[in-house]
């Protein structure tokens, strides 16, 4: 009976403990649009890829699209994340914030904690480099998520390595196999052969043998022209690279340009 009747009471208790209540709008966390360059599908696709691929790299994505041109999109990033404090792993943790601002058309892209190993200006210029067309042309969703894709890529690369090195192709590696399958085979044909002891001094008469005469004929003279490249003038993708430290003192690395 005194089981019976603590069990009771546990029951009662639990019942009167507050239920948890899902918010229905749950507040944006990845997204800042303050320009209003994305529908809202795009940012709940982009919510939702952010929070997918935060948990699997242990990274806090945060993407901001601004029209001011008061402050550099750059400091602005740089206050947000010496006061918003956002981090994976814990407060001004792991992290990359991409910013553009419309007016003055500039492109950041910042790594913050540990992730600035794997993610170094060059890194980052490569990341801002190919991303640069699909915002010059407005297909922001497509240029943010290919920021988080790269970056799951570059991740997986050593600090000092380019990943956009054409040996880590899948192509390039199956022709390098074919090339050296190629080799062995030949090498193996080779030794299989029986070797040529003749050559044309075998049956020549050297007592018997001279040269007549020579005689030097011209045929043709050949011009070959070549067309200069013309010099790149530049553009959006310019590259700009550093490592820099927040007003607040927090180390990371950035890539910053125009598109």
């Amino acid at each position: 009976m005194k089981k019976l009747a603590w069990s009771l009471i546990i029951l009662f208790l639990v019942a009167l403990l507050p239920l948890p209540v899902a918010a229905e709008n749950p507040a944006t966390t990845h997204v800042y649009d303050e320009a209003n360059l994305l529908s809202d599908l795009h940012i709940e696709e982009l919510e939702t890829i952010a929070a997918e691929y935060g948990e699997k790299l242990h990274i806090d994505f945060i993407f901001f699209t601004r029209e001011d041109e008061s402050t550099f999109i750059g400091n602005y990033m740089d206050d947000f994340y010496d006061e918003k404090a956002p981090g994976y792993d814990k407060a001004h943790g792991r992290a990359v914030l991409v910013g553009i601002d419309m007016i003055g058309r500039d492109i950041v892209i910042d790594a913050h904690s540990d992730v600035k190993e794997h993610l170094d200006p060059d890194r980052l210029t490569m990341i801002r480099d190919k991303i640069t067309s699909d915002l010059t042309n407005g297909n922001y969703i497509e240029a943010f998520t290919n920021v988080i894709y790269l970056t799951d890529k570059y991740m997986k690369f050593k600090p000092g390595v380019n990943p956009n090195n054409p040996i880590y192709k899948t192509s390039v590696q199956f022709v390098i196999a074919l090339i050296l399958g190629g080799v062995v085979v030949g090498a193996m044909l080779f030794r299989m052969n029986p070797r040529m002891t003749t050559n044309a001094g075998t049956y020549l008469d050297s007592n018997n043998s001279e040269i007549l005469g020579k005689r030097d004929r011209y045929i043709r003279t050949t011009v070959t022209k070549r067309r200069k490249p013309k010099q790149n003038k530049g553009g959006g993708g310019s590259s700009g690279g550093s490592i820099g430290r927040t007003s607040g003192g927090f180390s990371r690395s950035r890539s910053s340009g125009k598109f």
